[in-house]
């Protein structure tokens, strides 16, 4: 840890209000049925809940700090975000920020629709603090890395959501502010640009920048963050190490995820609803003996004929060390799905991952044409509940994550014949 203090929230909280909107009346005898009617929800706790989505949130970022922001969904990372960038109030505690701040929370976040893209570079510049000159500096350096040269002179409300991204992150990073936040939103451009994005954040980070970073690609919250606050119910339950961090994140999933849904994404072709975990009496866990075999299903939507619609399951250590994965086409050749809602099951054999935690990245797509990409999608663990590993020759501390067992023979190959060992003085 090293420089002054960039940020600094302490004891932050924040309230949400959740009821049932009541109708409204113009007439007199309408109007004290109303208030009769809102004053009886105002006593019924069932139906005016409080939901505390930040609680009692405390700590401190250093000038250069990387800091990913993990937590399930739900967690209160992007309120906490929201606070930090000013877009919300909290209900009580404080957040201060030493510096300016670029942030990038969700598409549709900071620019103005009916302005085009080239007016949105120079009302974000201002919005930073930046001069008019030094914008110019920089302008053709942000237009080349968001690649939408062709539409810099089209209003905005007419980019499409991927377009949006490569130019509101190519903004943020580039204006050069003194702190960078960046939300999930990434995961809306493609795969490409979503490399492009990391390696810029890096380098931000190099600079000496203050970053703070939220995505649930825990390889990309490895890779750039030297530390990991996580989030749970609102509370911070975790301030460390990113990889103490990252293991405590992945033993919450492990406890939570054992069918886990997903908002479909109607635009594209195809999208996958569900993934689950079963043992092989059809259960739904999380949990798994060493010596069990383990079921992933993967519940998806088609809405068009697709040629070559393949699946790629791929297995990982705590979220970061790829371990290796599988494609449906390896032995199905390229399938044709025509529209319909599938389910796809890939069996794991027992006795193949030693003890520890799990997580499952999926992909969907076609030989030419990414259609999803799930970042721990699902976790699970694998246990020693029956299978005593030291009885067959494993032992937990020897390097690696794979069990695989097999047989040492030697034989005589050639007979030579004994010879006395020199001796020293």
């Amino acid at each position: 840890m090293s420089g002054d203090i960039a940020i600094s929230v302490e004891n932050l909280a924040k309230e949400y209000k959740l009821g049932r909107t009541l109708p409204t009346y113009r007439t007199l005898h309408g109007r004290l049925m109303n208030r009769l009617l809102r004053r009886t929800v105002d006593e019924d706790e069932e139906a005016l809940n409080k939901l505390w989505a930040l609680a009692d949130v405390s700590f401190d970022v250093h000038e250069g700090e990387v800091v990913g922001i993990i937590g399930r969904n739900g967690a209160g990372k992007s309120t906490l975000l929201k606070i930090l960038s000013r877009i919300t109030e909290p209900t009580s505690g404080s957040a201060t920020i030493y510096g300016h701040v670029g942030a990038l929370l969700e598409v549709g976040t900071g620019f103005q629709p009916e302005l085009t893209g080239r007016e949105n570079i120079f009302l974000n510049g201002a919005i930073l603090g930046m001069r008019r000159s030094e914008i110019l500096r920089r302008f053709d350096e942000i237009v080349a890395f968001s690649e939408i040269e062709k539409f810099i002179d089209t209003p905005v409300k007419r980019y499409s959501s991927g377009m949006y991204v490569r130019l509101a992150f190519s903004v943020a990073a580039h204006l050069e502010p003194e702190i960078l936040i960046v939300d999930e939103v990434l995961a809306v451009g493609d795969v490409a640009f979503q490399r492009k994005c990391l390696g810029q954040m890096g380098t931000a980070a190099r600079s000496g920048r203050t970053v703070l970073f939220v995505s649930h690609n825990m390889g990309a919250v490895a890779e750039l963050c030297s530390r990991g606050i996580l989030l749970e119910h609102g509370r911070v339950v975790a301030d460390a190490d990113v990889s103490t961090a990252l293991g405590q994140y992945s033993r919450i999933m492990s406890e939570h995820a054992k069918l886990v849904q997903f908002e479909p994404d109607r635009s594209a072709p195809a999208s996958i609803l569900e993934v689950g975990l079963e043992n092989t009496e059809g259960e739904t866990t999380a949990s798994f003996d060493l010596a069990d075999e383990m079921i992933v299903t993967i519940r998806y939507v088609v809405r068009e004929r697709l040629d070559g619609l393949q699946f790629t399951v791929t297995l990982a250590r705590n979220m970061v060390d790829v371990i290796h994965s599988f494609d449906t086409d390896d032995l199905d050749g390229i399938p044709t799905r025509d529209p319909g809602v599938y389910e796809a099951r890939f069996r794991l054999p027992g006795m193949f991952l030693k003890a520890g935690l799990y997580s499952v990245r999926i992909t969907a797509g076609t030989r030419t044409l990414l259609i999803q990409d799930l970042h721990g999608a699902i976790e699970f663990e694998i246990e020693e509940r029956t299978v005593n590993t030291h009885s067959r020759g494993f032992r937990k501390d020897r390097p690696g994550h794979v069990i695989a067992p097999g047989v040492w023979e030697t034989r005589l190959v050639e007979y030579v014949q004994e010879e006395p060992h020199a001796r020293a003085g």
